[in-house]
């Protein structure tokens, strides 16, 4: 059953995004948009300053990003204009380059603005380093002119391994071409952070706040100092976001953000029993599922609800970009098992005109596909979502990050998850320092004399696969050396 069409279109004047819901499914009944009026309130609060993070005791103030005038004190909002004044004061074209080294939430935000606003025309191209993966590291760095490049730091605690590598080998890369880190690098961090301390003298730092979140971060200064250093409409960023968020303040019939929600919560049985597929029919948003990936998955991926229970929660997020995927993984999608919902990002703006013959346009045939998949989808009784967005540019991306942000944060509501925290990165963290304290264990335990795996493992105390992983990485380093034998188990390895 389909809502009828008069019903299931909400349009923004404001930012020129509408949503379309006419192929997602029926329209929320009366149990659910009470829920939904519910978590409203609940979203009201957060906005005025309410505890949201209740693990660590933190408010969550990215919508304070792009409207100060919401924080709920007056230092926060003066915080937040202080910042958007030392980006108006950033020495726009005196580099050529900058690079943003950075992880997670302090990258994938600006990755997408990168891809989705970046011209020929810009002052500054935009790069990264967002892994701690030594190849990635001098792929990138052998592309760029120390001379003339400009690195952000980029994060809150200043402690995050895989930034603080890849600043490390930034630095030792300008010192061998004779530049001065500090001149040439900008901090983006916590106040009294290792980074803050560290930065001391560098040419500038900017602020994060403890009560935005990483993966909500893209309209603070993460996301607006790489735009502004890239000539880039941060302003326009902040007004589509601030102007969809005001949308999102809106009774349920009229809410886009709440009525999404209600077709992910309707669509999965409010236990995410399908996967969000997103589909922008355009190469400018291909980065948009990687973005909501982890916006999505990583706020409401969560195996207890706020009450203590198990509940083993979360919503799938993958997807590229249309038509790609009509000759890739939609012929699943349709034909395969019927456990998705399709969401085409439909960019208005037609782009250049292109002649594609028989007196169509190139852009004729774009719009062609979507409807085309969209209708198969259909047919086949498979649900979809359709964004219409009028353009791919710094306004219509702020709408397009806010309508997805609000409907995570009303969709927690519904299921009774915590959005604000992230339980299992931290645990995945833990367990990354346990693993390198064995590796160093194993360094100790090494001798001339080979020895397998599993003497070393019971030696260090630690399991015999780990310890057998982390033997075969010092070898491949030439800390160790092995001896192979008939099985891995047989492997022996000495001091190299």
């Amino acid at each position: 059953m389909h809502a009828p069409f008069d019903a299931a279109m909400l349009r923004d004047e404001d930012t020129g995004l509408l949503l379309d819901l006419s192929e997602a499914g029926p329209p929320p009944d009366p149990a659910l948009r009470a829920a939904l009026d519910r978590a409203l309130d609940a979203m009201a609060a957060l906005e005025a300053g309410a505890i949201a993070n209740a693990d660590e005791g933190r408010q969550v103030g990215h919508y304070w990003l792009r409207s100060p005038d919401r924080a709920p004190s007056e230092e926060q909002r003066a915080a937040i204009r202080a910042s958007h004044e030392a980006i108006r004061a950033l020495p726009v074209g005196r580099w050529s380059e900058v690079l943003l080294i950075g992880i997670g939430g302090s990258a994938l935000g600006p990755q997408l603005l990168a891809d989705a606003l970046a011209s020929p025309a810009d002052p500054a191209r935009l790069h990264f380093l967002d892994n701690t993966d030594s190849e990635g590291i001098q792929r990138v760095l052998s592309g760029l002119d120390p001379a003339r490049t400009l690195c952000l730091v980029v994060s809150k605690s200043g402690g995050t391994v895989e930034t603080r590598n890849g600043m490390l080998a930034a630095m030792a890369w300008m010192q061998a071409a004779g530049r001065d880190f500090g001149a040439q690098a900008i901090a983006i961090t916590g106040a009294g952070s290792a980074l803050d301390q560290q930065a001391a003298g560098w040419l500038a730092r900017l602020p994060m706040w403890d009560w935005v979140g990483g993966r909500t971060s893209v309209t603070g200064t993460v996301g607006l100092v790489p735009m502004a250093l890239c000539g880039w409409d941060w302003e326009g960023l902040l007004a589509g976001a601030a102007a969809m968020d005001a949308a999102g303040r809106r009774p349920v019939d009229q809410n886009p953000a709440a009525r999404l929600a209600a077709a992910w919560f309707i669509a999965g049985n409010g236990r995410g029993d399908r996967a969000l597929v997103i589909e922008p029919y355009r190469d400018r948003l291909a980065l948009l599922s990687r973005y909501l990936q982890q916006l999505i998955m990583e706020s409401l991926g969560k195996r207890l609800d706020r009450q203590g229970q198990v509940v083993e929660q979360g919503l799938v997020v993958y997807g590229n970009k249309g038509s790609t995927d009509q000759h890739a993984f939609m012929q699943q999608v349709r034909d395969g098992r019927n456990d998705t919902l399709v969401h085409f990002i439909d960019v208005l703006e037609p782009g250049p005109d292109l002649d594609a013959g028989g007196g169509l346009r190139v852009s004729d045939h774009l719009l062609g596909f979507l409807l085309g998949t969209r209708s198969a989808l259909s047919a086949a009784g498979r649900p979809s979502v359709t964004i219409h967005t009028t353009a791919a540019r710094a306004r219509g991306l702020g709408a397009l990050i806010s309508i997805f942000e609000r409907a995570v944060g009303l969709y927690a509501e519904l299921i009774d998850v915590n959005a604000y925290h992230q339980p299992g990165v931290e645990a995945g963290k833990r367990g990354a320092t346990a693993a390198l304290d064995g590796m160093l264990r194993l360094c100790a335990a090494l001798t001339a004399q080979p020895q397998t795996a599993e003497a070393l493992a019971a030696r260090c105390g630690l399991a015999p696969a780990l310890a057998w992983r982390l033997l075969e990485h010092l070898s491949a380093t030439g800390r160790a050396t092995r001896s192979p034998g008939a099985t891995p188990a047989l492997d022996a390895y000495r001091l190299a």
